[in-house]
């Protein structure tokens, strides 16, 4: 039989599993909140708890604790990227991840993985680089924050499901960590603090509509026309632009948050034509838009717009009413792009 992976249980599914041990059910929120809200990493942590029920649980569940392999810091101390090391279930070698804590004035985010790789293939992405090698479960998405809390002395009040992998397309483990880490018992962490950022799976837009999250949405638009995206982005060639605004348009109209994240590429989708462009696409929608300067990636031919490229395209939109910020470089010094640290180790 499968141990049972403790670290992603909610909090029925561990008051069931420690009943069906012999315990009593109260025994499973004790647990719950060592590893939630107290952040252990080993059962001998759990002080309140009997020595023969925590030898119970070494028996049939899987509790690990990513490792750090490697931590950078910018010079400016405002952001530390950490590699993490997962274990492999008995499946396959480890796996390294990556997540970026980023302080802020208003508190610290954390940017995380929700996946070991990806498949989506964007052009001027790293974390595709090598293909996707699994799925993150929903404890291991959670164990980022809360090894990066403990080991930093901090409590975090926003995420970031940013870092390696598309969120959307591990659907059921990133609204089951969603809800692990907005839990009373728990972290206890508003759902509008999480901000998830997807290249477009549109089905799944809908999906989380259904699923009456109140998450905050980042939408990976980087292109004003299907003809500029589907050069950077593929999943372009499956749900044209109209098709994914379309669900920003019904995202939106509950209420929730939405951002566009444009990178801004020089030479590809930065001219005062595409800003224009862009504006019609995106008029009548709630939103605001963040500007992105490109990291060099020489192989493709990629560099960042020019200062004076950035300000125009900002010019046209914000004179077209759009809220649009300029996201700061935080980590450039320290590789912070997704997926960076992890090539490079392997390298």
């Amino acid at each position: 039989m499968d141990k049972f992976d403790i670290r992603s249980a909610t909090l029925d599914e561990l008051c069931d599993f420690v009943e069906s041990l012999g315990e009593k059910r109260y025994r499973g929120q004790q647990v719950f909140e060592w590893i939630n809200q107290k952040f252990v990493e080993n059962f001998d942590e759990m002080t309140n708890l009997p020595a023969a029920f925590r030898e119970k649980l070494m028996i049939h569940t899987v509790f690990f604790a990513p490792k750090i392999v490697e931590k950078q810091i910018s010079k400016d101390n405002s952001t530390k990227k950490f590699l993490f090391e997962l274990q492999n279930y008995g499946i396959m070698d480890s796996v390294q991840v990556e997540a970026v804590l980023m302080a802020y004035r208003h508190g610290f985010s954390v940017c995380l993985s929700t996946q070991a790789g990806c498949r989506m293939g964007c052009d001027f992405c790293a974390s595709g680089a090598h293909g996707l090698v699994r799925n993150l479960t929903a404890g291991e998405i959670a164990a980022q924050i809360y090894k990066i809390s403990h080991s930093e002395g901090i409590g975090i009040s926003n995420v970031v499901l940013m870092g390696m992998g598309e969120p959307l397309d591990n659907f059921d483990n990133v609204v089951k960590f969603i809800r692990l880490v907005n839990h009373a018992k728990g972290l206890n962490l508003g759902q509008r603090n999480i901000t998830l950022s997807t290249c477009g799976l549109v089905p799944r837009i809908f999906d989380i509509i259904r699923e009456n999250l109140q998450i905050g949405l980042a939408i990976s638009l980087h292109a004003p026309n299907d003809q500029i995206r589907r050069r950077l982005m593929p999943i372009a060639r499956k749900y044209s632009l109209d098709e994914l605004l379309a669900a920003c348009r019904e995202y939106v109209r509950g209420g929730r948050r939405i951002t566009f994240e444009y990178i801004m590429i020089d030479g590809v989708n930065d001219s005062a034509g595409n800003a224009r462009e862009l504006c019609k696409k995106l008029a009548g929608i709630n939103c605001h838009i963040n500007l992105i300067p490109a990291n060099n990636i020489p192989e493709k031919g990629y560099t960042k717009s020019k200062p004076r490229a950035i300000a125009i395209f900002s010019n046209i939109l914000e004179n077209s009413g759009f809220t649009v910020t300029l996201r700061r470089e935080l980590g450039s010094d320290i590789s912070a792009a997704c997926g960076q640290l992890r090539n490079s180790n392997r390298a």
